[in-house]
């Protein structure tokens, strides 16, 4: 997704706040650093340590001659999951911080995010973190990178990098120098004057407010009255909140933004655009659903078909969570079973949940960071549909990977063991015989299915019950030997059969 450009004239722009995206593996410090520049406690706030949100906050830092200067930031999670979420912020970003532990070096994620980074063409500052740990190496982390192309200065390269405790602090300072630094030889600029435009950076259901959504302005200015559109979804600028959720009357340049009252769930990603007027906002809404319906059915031939479909039901607590679990449990699909997603959307499970999959009894409902509310509840206590619900991502997938095990279609495969050719009848009672033969391939044993064979077509089942070779009972004989068999088949058994001997395996 390209970052919108508008057509103003060069002398209109004025400088702006970078807005800077932190990025690397889970557990590697990133929200602790923004937690230390911020001066609060996210970090505890989150399910099991892990952010699994992305979050924009604004921040004041004094540079080298003492000036005042803004910086923006959007903190993104760092499990594999999440990766639309850290390509909405990569994409949002003018620099990204690409946070790597000292304790633990380089992980996949780091390089998951470096490659974002990359892609998103923007500069980025390598944040060497946990320096106070008694395990830190540093100069590992700076080989390693090394190792995976990313070049620090002073080791090949000219990647700039600080060494930094996000608990105790050491180094922050300069980490912010340098992302100042880096943000002054970009020379960041917008025009002010004109109506706002940008990204959606997350939305999510407000029991008491409705749809509320974080934006930010990448140009212009967002004034209250304004129309904003994203994708299909419109929504009054009547309740705008800055990132401490304080009432503000205008947002501008490179500042992240909450609005209250959308029409419908707004796509997060996507770009915004606002307007004077409701007609204009309503228009761009309408041929926004135009565009979307002729791309409808395009990529119809790319979908994998699978062989047994489990309806599912998801319920998250903001947009892009949403669409994290929906990317998270495609990836689960196997060639023999796969999801069919009745919903998936923003809110707490509802009655209608329970409702839509107690219509099949191979439904369920997963919820991240929701619940049931108390009438769905009540209803499920009839219908007793399977309602599953999370708060920590992985959780989530170990259990649905375990579900898709356990309904998967399973495959019975015939394998043949050993083949004894049918030479002489010796005996036979109601339901055994005697059958003296020589074991063709393989080898046969007491125990064994058989399936018995005429002129290559099978005429029923068995068992071998006893086995004798040179009238010594045994246990197994193996290929070339000659032997006497003893199976059990209601099958009338004549010379020239072929006795096969099976192991039915399920896959």
């Amino acid at each position: 997704m390209a970052k919108i450009i508008s057509p103003e004239q060069p002398q209109q722009k004025v400088p702006r706040a970078p807005i800077v995206v932190v990025m690397g593996h889970i557990d590697h410090g990133k929200s602790t650093l923004l937690d230390y520049i911020r001066k609060t406690s996210v970090v505890e706030g989150e399910a099991g340590g892990i952010t699994q949100h992305l979050s924009a906050y604004e921040v004041a830092h004094k540079d080298a001659e003492g000036k005042d200067r803004t910086i923006t930031f959007l903190d993104t999670p760092g499990h594999e999951a999440f990766k639309g979420m850290r390509n909405r912020g990569a994409q949002a970003g003018d620099i990204a911080i690409l946070v790597v532990s000292a304790e633990d070096s380089v992980k996949a994620q780091t390089i998951e995010a470096w490659k974002t980074i990359v892609e998103a063409n923007i500069p980025f500052v390598v944040a060497i973190n946990k320096i106070d740990k008694p395990n830190a190496n540093p100069q590992k982390v700076k080989m390693d990178l090394a190792e995976k192309g990313i070049y620090l200065e002073g080791f090949g390269g000219d990647i700039t990098f600080a060494e930094i405790s996000a608990k105790t602090g050491a180094g922050m300072d300069s980490l912010l120098e340098t992302i100042l630094l880096v943000a002054d030889i970009a020379e960041l600029s917008g025009n002010p004057s004109i109506p706002a435009e940008g990204i959606m950076i997350e939305s999510h259901l407000d029991a008491r407010r409705g749809i509320t959504a974080t934006l930010i302005v990448q140009n212009g200015t967002l004034k209250k009255g304004m129309h904003i559109v994203c994708g299909s979804a419109i929504a009054n600028t009547r309740i705008m909140e800055n990132y401490n959720l304080k009432p503000i009357d205008s947002a501008t340049l490179s500042q992240p933004v909450g609005i209250v009252g959308w029409s419908e769930m707004p796509p997060v990603g996507e770009l915004f655009q606002s307007f004077a007027t409701k007609n204009e906002a309503e228009q761009a809404a309408k041929e926004y659903r135009e565009h979307l319906h002729s791309q409808t059915g395009k990529n119809a031939s790319a979908a994998i078909v699978q062989e047994k479909r489990i309806p599912i039901i998801i319920r998250t607590d903001t947009g892009g969570t949403a669409d994290a679990v929906v990317s998270e449990i495609q990836k689960l699909a196997q060639p023999s079973i796969g999801w069919k997603i009745l919903s998936a959307g923003v809110g707490t499970i509802g009655e209608n949940d329970v409702r839509m999959a107690g219509v099949d009894p191979e439904a369920i409902i997963v919820g991240f960071n929701t619940k049931l509310d108390a009438r769905a509840r009540d209803l499920n206590e009839q219908l007793q549909v399977p309602v599953y619900t999370f708060d920590i991502i992985y959780k989530l997938s170990e259990h649905l990977a375990a579900l898709l095990e356990e309904r998967r279609p399973r495959v019975e495969t015939l394998v043949v063991g050993g083949i004894l050719k049918a030479q002489k009848i010796f005996s036979k009672t109601k339901d055994r015989q005697v059958v003296g033969g020589t074991v063709q391939q393989g080898e046969i044993s007491v125990g064994n299915d058989v399936r018995i064979l005429r002129r290559e077509g099978e005429i029923g089942r068995g068992t071998i019950v006893g086995l004798e070779q040179s009238k010594v009972k045994t246990k197994t004989v193996v290929e070339g030997l000659a032997c006497g068999c003893l199976i059990e088949s209601r099958i009338e058994i004549a010379p020239g059969d072929m006795i096969e001997a099976i192991t039915k395996v399920i896959e």
